[in-house]
């Protein structure tokens, strides 16, 4: 079975409906092992509420639609020095970012995101 690691990108397109959304919405469907950074989880949250939308309905389709991976302290380390490595050529790779390719790279999974900065990644679907 495939497991796909969704970032925020994506998970706003997907809450939005647009057409990068409807491609998350067939990853979905699929029935792949579905993903989702406990710290993505916070980045969308804000991002819909900052939008005025209901964060708690956000909150709850990521919950229902995915697995949370928690952040811990391994994570952390390998999120750091990924950050650390990510931004010798891409100055403004985020941390947030770093713990989405720390997740992914623990569970040896795909990132389905739109986010340019992954685009160089062997991990990286883009949407």
């Amino acid at each position: 079975m495939s497991k796909h690691v969704i970032d925020a990108y994506a998970w706003i397109e997907y809450l939005d409906g647009t057409n990068a959304g409807r491609k998350v919405t067939a990853i979905l469907e699929n029935n792949y092992d579905i993903y989702t950074c406990a710290v993505t989880l916070a980045e969308v949250v804000s991002k819909v509420a900052r939008k005025g939308k209901d964060a708690k309905i956000a909150y709850d389709v990521l919950l229902s639609n995915s697995q949370i991976v928690s952040v811990d302290d391994e994570l952390s380390l390998q999120a750091g020095l990924l950050h650390c490595e990510m931004r010798k050529t891409a100055k403004d790779f985020g941390l947030a970012d770093a713990y989405v390719l720390a997740t992914a790279r623990r569970l040896k999974s795909k990132i389905l995101t739109g986010d340019a900065h992954f685009k160089p990644l062997k991990e990286a679907i883009m949407i």
